[in-house]
């Protein structure tokens, strides 16, 4: 507290007017330092998540995964199936997977796999 009574009025007044109109400022500077928080964390389980050498770890090796397994099941795996039980004498109609989203989902990945290779060979990463 200020001993003279111009500065303790001027500080009293700042107080007053600071409550009425707050400081767009230091709000904008307390969600900034929120959102860096939050971006912070995200980082360091990305980095935490990159660490593993387990390729089923990973959301986009799991996809791939089942993205292999779909095409070896309608490609190879159901033909297979069904011509042999032809050969047995016992012919049965298989369903065939829709290939349409499984294909956008594997290339996207596939484009995206593509970029962090280019990034690797250019040294950005």
């Amino acid at each position: 507290m200020a001993l003279d009574p111009l500065t303790a009025g001027l500080d009293l007044a700042n107080n007053i007017v600071g409550k009425i109109w707050p400081d767009k400022t230091a709000h904008e500077q307390q969600e900034l330092a929120a959102l860096l928080s939050q971006l912070t964390a995200q980082t360091d389980i990305d980095k935490a998540e990159a660490a593993s050498s387990d390729p089923m770890q990973h959301w986009r090796g799991g996809m791939g995964w089942v993205c292999v397994a779909a095409y070896a099941w309608d490609f190879v795996l159901q033909p297979l199936t069904m011509t042999g039980a032809v050969i047995a004498g016992h012919p049965v109609v298989l369903p065939q997977l829709d290939i349409g989203p499984l294909s956008t989902l594997t290339l996207g990945m596939l484009g995206l796999g593509g970029l962090h290779v280019t990034e690797r060979v250019k040294g950005v990463a």
